[in-house]
């Protein structure tokens, strides 16, 4: 064993751990995700406390000294406490044993190693102790500081048995990489669990789909996402997750012409998004990144006069959203979002390509409202062109129409658009029941202005609409 640089176990709950642990005649650890980010310099406030006891009673008696209120988890067998802005779980020594038709464990009382066994991977079964003779010292069993070091992930059993036991592990080896990843160093999954991975892939299926979308969504949101779907993919998890992202990939030619691999753009375009965020990554836009090619798999088409064709993949790819979200038991209101940056992602690049009418301008921020600066965001993330000076041209159009957005929301407010003439009042105004009639006119009314040929006021509204009224028969209702 080797001892850790002071700093490591020098908050001031690892020594009243050890007093309790003491005085209490139990050996007490932190263990797994807390002692990997020390290693990494990492910042983390979850700690994780396994004890050869009562991990409940034990935390009881911490909770004691701290005068700290102690949540209890009596079906997990664990408790937790707050303490000085680290949230800290206590939990007993165990050793598990799996039934096949099922993620959850037989659980019975166990040594530290018995718990280091359990755990997934070999860098998070490395363990400090806490006790009063061995304090700060390392327990590693597995090499996991050297995986670590290296950048390794590697489970402590046969990958086989790992995964078989708790597939779910599968996705986590996977976000790991993702999320451990550095420029300085690029962490992998040993081939052996790769191999394993495409061999147990089919136990996903007694996963949750919840389960599976807190994975995906803890991928996605790493700052370099893109990893982890190339590792979905390598390891054969793709086609059962997400088998519309998977149909993106491959390359066809016919007489000699072929079209880009859509599955690296789209893992492409989902990296300059990530790239983008501020302190909180945008999860939802990161979603419409990954989906927003989705319908390309089923629209491709050959033409020989002009090459390989996706016309109207925006639209079959905003209506498959709906399914994928679904299936994934994914909110609602997200879907609706996502939906829409796919159905929009073309409009932008549309009015590159064209003369930027206010007409066009002001259609697109009709259908974006509030969403139009996440809109053109992910726009400008779709190119991914190797011509330095496509690039270049395309980014100064695109700043071009991002002005013309914001001189006409200036002038016509129309990102959220509220129609001056309600059906209230055409009602009133006519005296008539509701009726095909008062949708008719709103739409006329609606189309005007977003024409510009009547201003987004309710004056001219209400004068356009009247004329109209006229010419379908309606009579305004006598006073």
């Amino acid at each position: 064993m080797s001892t850790l640089a002071p700093e490591f176990v020098s908050k001031d709950i690892f020594r009243i751990v050890s007093e309790v642990a003491s005085k209490r005649g139990v050996k007490a650890f932190t263990i797994g995700g807390y002692v990997r980010d020390c290693f990494l310099g990492r910042h983390c406030s979850d700690i994780d406390i396994v004890v050869e006891g009562s991990g409940i009673e034990f935390a009881r008696a911490v909770g004691e000294v701290t005068h700290s209120k102690v949540s209890y988890f009596k079906n997990f067998g664990t408790a937790m406490l707050r303490f000085k802005g680290d949230e800290i779980e206590f939990v007993g020594a165990r050793k598990e044993s799996y039934r096949r038709e099922s993620r959850k464990p037989i659980v019975e009382d166990g040594t530290l190693r018995d718990d280091q066994l359990r755990r997934d991977f070999t860098i998070n079964a490395m363990a400090l102790s806490l006790n009063e003779d061995s304090f700060g010292e390392l327990v590693d069993p597995f090499g996991g500081i050297r995986d670590l070091a290296e950048g390794i992930i590697r489970t402590p059993l046969e990958p086989d048995t790992t995964y078989s036991d708790d597939p779910l592990r599968m996705l986590r080896a996977v976000r790991f990489a993702a999320k451990l990843s550095t420029p300085d160093l690029q962490f992998r999954i040993v081939p052996e669990s790769i191999e394993s991975m495409r061999r147990m892939a089919p136990r996903m299926s007694i996963l949750s789909r919840e389960r599976i979308a807190e994975e995906l969504n803890k991928m996605l949101v790493c700052p370099r996402p893109s990893i982890a779907f190339r590792l979905l993919d390598e390891a054969g998890l793709l086609p059962s997750i997400l088998p519309q992202l998977s149909a993106l990939k491959g390359v066809e030619t016919v007489d000699g012409r072929g079209h880009k691999d859509n599955f690296a753009h789209t893992l492409a375009v989902l990296d300059n998004v990530a790239a983008t965020d501020g302190p909180e990554p945008k999860l939802w836009l990161r979603w419409a990144a990954l989906l927003h090619d989705i319908g390309k798999a089923s629209v491709k088409r050959y033409v020989p006069e002009t090459g390989w064709t996706f016309h109207g993949h925006d639209l079959v790819g905003s209506r498959m959203v709906p399914g994928i979200f679904n299936s994934l038991k994914l909110p609602l209101d997200a879907m609706k979002y996502v939906k829409k940056l796919v159905w929009l992602h073309m409009r932008p690049i549309a009015l590159v390509d064209e003369e930027v009418t206010d007409s066009a301008v002001r259609r697109l921020l009709f259908d974006a409202g509030d969403d139009i600066d996440d809109l053109m965001t992910l726009c400008h993330a779709d190119i991914t062109s190797k011509n330095p000076e496509k690039v270049r041209r395309i980014h100064a159009n695109f700043e071009l129409v991002k002005q013309k957005l914001v001189e006409v929301e200036a002038k016509d407010a129309i990102r959220n658009f509220k129609n001056p003439i309600t059906g209230d009042y055409i009602m009133e105004l006519f005296g008539i029941e509701p009726c095909n009639t008062i949708g008719q006119l709103k739409e006329y009314v609606k189309e005007a202005i977003l024409e510009g040929e009547i201003g987004n006021n309710f004056e001219e509204a209400d004068a356009l609409m009247r004329k109209k009224a006229a010419e379908l028969g309606l009579v305004e209702k006598c006073k």
